[in-house]
């Protein structure tokens, strides 16, 4: 409809219905009957399990904690303006993380196509429209990273047109840098197996006056991942929501330099004519993912770590119990910071592989996931088990353990 039709049509509905309304509803609006207590994953026959394993996209991230449902839910009951909302949103978050500005996106991996969209355009409209065509517009196409932090979720850059160039040393990367240059970009999780760290990074983006980004995705804990690299100078840093935070899985933050943020909203709904219109958050997420971060900032983290170590002990109190098993307890030191159990065995005493255990905890009732798995070990997680569910993890694993 055109504009004007539009209002005439709509300019009918107040004398349709009003005379008739004597509830004080509006017009559309029908008493909720809550329904019963419904068990959809099982009318839809999809197997739930224990998480003994960490925050998989695939196993679906996390779970939200109540405040953050509550705030969902209370959110869905009324409309606003979503700029408005991401505005004030993200001053919040903003503050929260040590940042200029900040954006509730639709995960890590739209956040780091985003902020490099934001880079390439500016606030030029017409640039916006032509990503991600860069042939012949005027706007950089290269992006440099280093040969040890290449992994598939890169492509969120390339989704902007842009060619990626492997470097090694310092040495390849002031080489590398030319007129193209757009970005420099950093994966934290893999920041020991690169021959450059952090701040050299970001030293050598500030003396070429090249943007420098982070991909901290699943890298909190530690909490002062947060705002530490932010603090350091990265020109961007990219998140996951639906990890430790607890926000909706489906939400993430870009945050860092005021006028990339700014740019890089451009590129996102509500407006359509761009790379990122299909990357939509509504507004329950983004509410959802300011109140989970709020949330996870604030919280007793020392607490937390208590109650993991006890969680992760009473697994291997019990597993150590079986003969020709070991253990080790080790802490990721870049990212998903927990108590992370190693549980190893003699394969002279326990006829069993770590896939064959694997497979047994999946298909059994409660059904359990666990992490890494090799020939004769496996790796269980306990940051997001729900109370007492460690108590389950031991004891079925035990018992395979022990009929092998």
């Amino acid at each position: 409809m055109q504009r004007r039709e539009l209002l005439k049509y709509l300019s009918a509905f107040p004398l349709a219905g009003g005379a008739a309304n004597l509830s004080g509803q509006p017009a559309w609006a029908s008493p909720f009957t809550p329904s019963a207590k419904r068990d959809i994953f099982k009318e839809l026959g999809v197997r739930t399990f224990i998480n003994a394993a960490g925050t998989y996209t695939a196993m679906t991230g996390s779970l939200m904690h109540d405040v953050v449902l509550e705030a969902i839910y209370d959110s869905s009951k009324d409309f606003c303006m979503m700029d408005e909302l991401q505005d004030r949103a993200g001053e919040k978050i903003a503050s929260l993380v040590h940042a200029e500005a900040a954006v509730v996106t639709s995960g890590a991996f739209a956040a780091m196509t985003l902020g490099l969209a934001g880079i390439l355009t500016g606030m030029d409209l017409k640039k916006v429209e032509q990503l991600p065509h860069l042939e012949g517009t005027g706007m950089k196409s290269e992006v440099i990273c280093q040969k040890a932090h290449e992994i598939v979720y890169n492509h969120a850059l390339k989704n902007t047109g842009c060619k990626i160039i492997y470097i090694e040393t310092i040495e390849e990367l002031e080489k590398a840098i030319n007129e193209k240059t757009a970005l420099l970009h950093f994966l934290n999780i893999e920041a020991d197996k690169g021959k450059i760290v952090h701040e050299e990074w970001v030293a050598i983006g500030r003396k070429h006056g090249i943007a420098t980004s982070i991909d901290i995705a699943a890298d909190v804990p530690p909490l002062s991942n947060l705002w530490k690299f932010n603090d350091m100078g990265f020109s961007f840093v990219a998140i996951s929501g639906g990890k430790a935070i607890r926000g909706p899985q489906s939400a993430g933050l870009l945050m860092g330099k005021k006028e990339i943020i700014a740019a890089a909203r451009l590129h996102m709904p509500p407006r359509g004519f761009n790379i990122g219109r299909g990357m939509k958050v509504n507004k329950e997420e983004v509410i959802g993912m300011y109140v989970a971060l709020e949330k996870y900032i604030n919280q007793d983290h020392d607490k937390e770590w208590k109650v993991w170590e006890a969680a992760v002990a009473h697994i291997e109190s019990a597993v150590k119990q079986v003969k020709g098993v070991t253990t080790n307890i080790t802490v990721p030191p870049l990212g998903n910071t927990t108590p992370t159990l190693e549980i190893s065995w003699d394969n002279a005493t326990v006829k069993l592989t770590g896939k064959d255990l694997q497979t047994r905890l999946r298909n059994a009732t409660p059904s359990i996931e666990i992490g890494g798995v090799r020939d004769n070990s496996i790796v269980v997680t306990v940051w997001m088990l729900k109370p007492g569910q460690e108590k389950i993890v031991a004891t079925r694993i035990k018992e395979e353990l022990v009929k092998a």
